[in-house]
């Protein structure tokens, strides 16, 4: 029996370029250089890779994971790895960390929190190179309204009006940790507007396109086009409540990521 050596990898990336995590013919995403990069530096040795879970096109993350499984041969430095590595991804992806683990270990399963960070700007539009950082609503919206809706969202509730297709078989009752609308002072340029804000959640797993979701609504609630009633209706089992407006990918960044 070939002998397997395990790797959980920490990785960094812009995703504006970019189709999403997940390789999909004919696209540029995440995980295709990934193994592009890696099929390149490791040409002798049979490996796959499992990612922690799969980002939409075009967002971000600054702390995302995947674990590298190599067969035969383990490798020799992790520093020197991690070097070789980041010579050979674009310069939109960062490798900045490499950890040996357990042959157990399940990148999905043991995945005990996800942070992420939506930012946005709203009322005027924004100088072109905002748009790899932060979605831009042109119109007004009332922010306070927002901030107080966006509470509602903590705690476990159905998030059945927050995916995309929900199946039968899929659950939709989630716990989030938090949910708040922030003023954003974490990232700046001279080229950002004058006031922008963060949407700051977290919880043990998502579904595909949560967070956007949750964002539309609070846009669409501070466009004065939903209820602050509609959002607290839109989290009960059974609810006739359809969000319709899935906000841009380019706002989204996966902040953090914590395992068992």
């Amino acid at each position: 029996m070939k002998k397997r050596y395990y790797y959980l990898i920490r990785v960094q990336f812009l995703g504006f370029r970019y189709s999403g995590w997940q390789k999909q013919p004919g696209q540029r995403t995440i995980e295709g250089m990934l193994l592009k990069t890696l099929k390149f530096i490791l040409p002798q040795q049979k490996f796959k890779i499992l990612g922690a879970g799969r980002t939409d096109a075009k967002v971000s993350a600054l702390d995302a994971a995947f674990q590298l499984i190599l067969e035969e041969e383990p490798i020799s430095d992790l520093s020197d790895f991690i070097k070789l590595f980041n010579n050979n991804l674009p310069t939109d992806i960062k490798v900045f960390k490499i950890n040996y683990i357990d042959k157990g270990f399940n990148i999905i399963k043991d995945s005990k929190s996800k942070e992420y960070r939506y930012f946005f700007s709203f009322g005027e539009k924004n100088h072109p190179f905002c748009a790899p950082y932060m979605a831009n609503i042109l119109e007004d919206l009332d922010i306070n309204l927002m901030i107080k809706a966006a509470a509602l969202y903590t705690g476990t509730h159905n998030f059945r009006a927050y995916t995309a297709k929900p199946g039968e078989n899929k659950q939709v009752t989630r716990t989030l940790t938090s949910c708040e609308i922030i003023e954003n002072t974490e990232i700046n340029a001279s080229f950002f507007p004058e006031r922008s804000y963060i949407l700051r959640i977290c919880g043990k797993g998502f579904m595909r396109y949560q967070v956007r979701m949750i964002m539309g609504a609070l846009v669409q609630l501070g466009k004065g086009l939903l209820s602050i009633q509609e959002i607290e209706s839109s989290l009960l089992e059974g609810t006739e409540i359809k969000i319709s407006y899935i906000a841009p990918g380019s706002g989204l960044l996966l902040h953090k990521l914590e395992f068992e």
